[in-house]
């Protein structure tokens, strides 16, 4: 499929998706975010992809969106949305699309990451950044609020404190920082960025059961809304249960008694269990 605003490419089973208008700092636009949609479409019905990086090209990471247009820039209605129940917000549209990836995704921050070029990454599962990384959720500065489902995801990546005083201030803030407040688990030196984010990819895709870290990652993430500890009782239980009489579980314990590496047969495209998904469905697009 080919893309104007990103790059797509697979290797070894990690797929790495760049963001591409590095003359622009890599600035977010309608056409970016359609893009970025079908990559994860592409990511999710390959099989050969076990885990996505995503990062971007020349200086930054992402510097948000893409205010070229002037003061109107987020003026939606000027642009066509007659009415607020018709418009969806752009990031959003992103955000949860990442959600619902079948893949784990790792963030690898090479450079300024602000306003969407953030939010967009929090339902990302791992964040790593370069030293020279900077962070900021500037919506209050621009007179508009955060986007991308961020309300949702923030606070529960870093807590309501923190999540409060990052918006609250708009403030750019270091890598340091952002380890600190636990946005990013890992800061390592520039040149290193992309070895630490594929080497973690690695280690999924040549140790772990495609079905089983699709199930995981699902299981992590919705569990963040449950109301007791008993909803995710019920599904493990139906998730052990399934997965312990699998090809899977019998190749996993007999290659750890052998001593050899696992060559797990079933996929995440064909072959998760009857009960996934057990959340309600939801319409990702108007």
């Amino acid at each position: 499929m080919p893309f104007s605003e990103i790059l797509l490419e697979v290797a070894d089973g990690v797929a790495t998706i760049t963001l591409h208008r590095p003359e622009k700092l890599n600035a977010f636009t309608v056409t970016m975010m359609k893009e970025l949609i079908d990559a994860f479409d592409v990511t999710d019905a390959d099989d050969a992809v076990r885990a996505v990086v995503v990062t971007g090209a020349g200086r930054a990471f992402c510097a948000g969106a893409d205010v070229s247009g002037g003061g109107q820039t987020f003026d939606y209605e000027s642009q066509g949305s007659r009415e607020v129940r018709e418009f969806r917000d752009g990031g959003g549209l992103v955000s949860l699309r990442i959600f619902e990836s079948r893949k784990p995704v790792i963030a690898a921050f090479n450079g300024a990451a602000v306003g969407v070029g953030v939010t967009m990454t929090l339902p990302m599962d791992i964040r790593i950044a370069s030293s020279s990384a900077r962070f900021g959720f500037v919506f209050a500065r621009r007179g508009i609020v955060p986007e991308a489902a961020s309300s949702w995801f923030l606070p529960r990546i870093v807590g309501i404190s923190q999540a409060a005083e990052w918006c609250y201030t708009g403030r750019v803030f270091p890598a340091e920082e952002a380890l600190a407040g636990r946005l990013v688990s890992r800061v390592v030196a520039p040149e290193a960025l992309m070895d630490t984010a594929r080497g973690i990819a690695r280690e999924i895709v040549e140790h772990t059961a495609p079905v089983s870290v699709a199930l995981t990652r699902a299981m992590l993430w919705r569990m963040l809304g449950a109301d007791h500890p008993m909803e995710a009782h019920r599904v493990d239980s139906q998730a052990i249960f399934e997965r312990g009489r699998s090809a899977d579980a019998i190749e996993g314990v007999t290659a750890f008694l052998q001593k050899r590496p696992a060559q797990f047969p079933m996929r995440a495209s064909a072959d998760m269990p009857a009960f996934y998904p057990w959340w309600p469905a939801r319409a990702f697009k108007p």
